[in-house]
């Protein structure tokens, strides 16, 4: 009989379910979409509902392709994290959930803290202020929608929504409540501060369980329906920046993993809270341990943009061949990409400057750059500010990072990995599956269920890496590049500043 356990991973696109045995073998795998809506300018919204179909969908066809010899042990949830959704108290959608994208609110951050410092909100919850967690975007929809304000009211993370769909249990993970931005990081328990804030009471959110432990057992009804155990164990999981690193196989201070996806995601595990404004903190997988996490919200996201700029066509984006054949001319391009600097923040900035009104910029244009000149800057730009991160958290942490492990869209191109290895100075390796968000969620869920003994040998066992890039001769051309990059935001946030104020008087 094989033994296998199911990571769901409800991502920003659709969800994902695997089933993983005790070599990080995925041995069959489903897949549901939704859609993402954009009603109003920085307006980004959900259907929880559909979560919930595409989770169905998902287990389905990944049970359904295993062999009668395969027996199905736990299921962990990862997910797109600062994403909620407002229920009433039977777990009835009362309002479309506000995605992690959504920026409304984010000239009202000082509103919303009141009479709580920026430095008392970062201690308390770990993630200095910004619109990306989902203590200001729930502040800005209730002063929207005041009349949502009701005793029977729940917030609810996306891992709590499926859990309660699951279990019937009205409870998340530590680790996945905790980018809500409303958790005492240190306390381990809802901040009674924040809370009071927002004028919500500890019964309206979920009870909080730590990562690993068993949160509930699934729904009979729902077993028979899915061909699953009855009281199959539903273990805590984590957000998806989280459980990524876990799925790179990151047990012990020092390595760090990078997603280069929609948004550049890196962190490295600390043994204990520490707070900067060169990072946001989170909960890691292991118990008392910690993810210091760097991000920048745009990464693919900008070469999408890229792409649409070129073809006209905002649906086509990141489906056509026009990336790849913008790769192949920037291959041949010099480091520095002909004298053109790209400053990727074209969704704002979170560290180490936490501006939601910092925009984008391009340096350098002249009529001798073309497409190809583009993408490798964009590419150098995230790539430099990916530096501008190490540097910070290295220096916050009093630790060096040896190596990087990534993943994501982004690591499947050789340039990208390339560029990164000489920019940073320091060796960059493909994680070995393409889902090592999804297999976060399955060592959690092994563990727990007796298939490895702790998350260090689950790490050893269920994680593999493939190609190692090391810096090569480039590196020099870019540490010049970096002395001129690293100026480029902090001698233009007056400028940039006064091109948000100019903006929104002008929509």
């Amino acid at each position: 009989m094989t033994r296998v356990v199911l990571g769901v991973d409800a991502s920003t696109t659709g969800v994902k379910a695997i089933a993983w045995d005790e070599a990080g073998r995925a041995l069959g795998e489903g897949r549901a979409s939704y859609e993402l809506s954009n009603p109003a300018p920085d307006a980004w919204e959900q259907d929880a509902e559909a979560w919930w179909c595409a989770a169905l969908e998902a287990l389905g066809a990944c049970v359904n392709g295993l062999g009668d010899d395969v027996q199905v042990l736990a299921l962990c949830v990862t997910h797109q994290r600062e994403t909620f959704v407002l229920t009433d108290a039977d777990g009835v959608p009362v309002h479309p959930a506000l995605v992690w994208m959504d920026a409304r609110g984010k000239s009202d951050i000082a509103d919303s803290l009141g009479p709580l410092s920026f430095e008392n909100a970062h201690a308390i919850s770990g993630k200095p202020p910004c619109i990306t967690p989902s203590f200001y975007k729930l502040a800005a929809l209730l002063r929207r929608a005041p009349a949502l304000r009701t005793p029977e009211l729940r917030v609810l993370d996306v891992h709590a929504f499926l859990v309660w769909r699951l279990t019937g249990r009205f409870a998340t993970s530590l680790a996945s409540a905790d980018p809500l931005g409303l958790i005492d990081m240190q306390a381990r328990a809802w901040s009674q501060v924040l809370l009071a804030r927002l004028e919500l009471s500890e019964a309206q959110l979920p009870a909080l369980v730590a990562p690993g432990e068993q949160i509930g057992t699934l729904n009979g009804a729902l077993a028979s329906q899915l061909g699953l155990p009855a009281d199959l164990p539903i273990v805590a999981g984590l957000g998806d920046g989280q459980a990524a690193g876990l799925g790179a196989g990151l047990v012990a201070p020092g390595r760090a993993y990078l997603n280069l996806g929609t948004a550049i995601v890196s962190g490295v595990l600390a043994q204990e809270y520490r707070i900067s404004r060169a990072f946001r903190t989170l909960y890691a997988g292991a118990a008392g341990s910690y993810f210091v996490e760097t991000d920048l919200l745009g990464g693919t996201f900008t070469l999408n943009w890229l792409e649409t700029l070129l073809q006209g066509d905002a649906e086509k984006a990141g489906t056509s061949s026009n990336l790849a054949a913008l790769e192949r001319s920037a291959v041949d391009l010099p480091p520095g990409a002909g004298g053109l600097l790209a400053l990727p923040y074209f969704a704002g900035v979170m560290n180490p400057y936490w501006d939601d009104a910092a925009s984008g910029v391009l340096l350098g244009l002249t009529a001798a750059h073309g497409p190809a000149h583009l993408y490798r800057a964009i590419i150098e730009g995230i790539a430099l500010e990916h530096r501008v991160h190490t540097e910070g958290v290295e220096a916050a942490l009093g630790e060096p990072i040896t190596e990087f492990v990534v993943m994501g869209g982004g690591s499947r191109s050789d340039l990208w990995c390339q560029i990164l290895a000489d920019v940073l100075q320091r060796p960059i390796v493909r994680s070995a599956t393409a889902e090592a968000t999804c297999l976060g969620a399955g060592m959690l869920a092994a563990v727990h269920a007796g298939l490895m003994p702790d998350l260090a040998s689950a790490a050893k066992a269920m994680t593999q890496t493939g190609r190692r890039f090391v810096p090569a001769s480039a590196r020099t051309r870019y540490d010049e590049l970096f002395q001129i990059y690293r100026e480029l935001y902090p001698s233009n946030q007056g400028t940039l500043a006064a091109l948000a104020r100019f903006r929104e008087t002008s929509a």
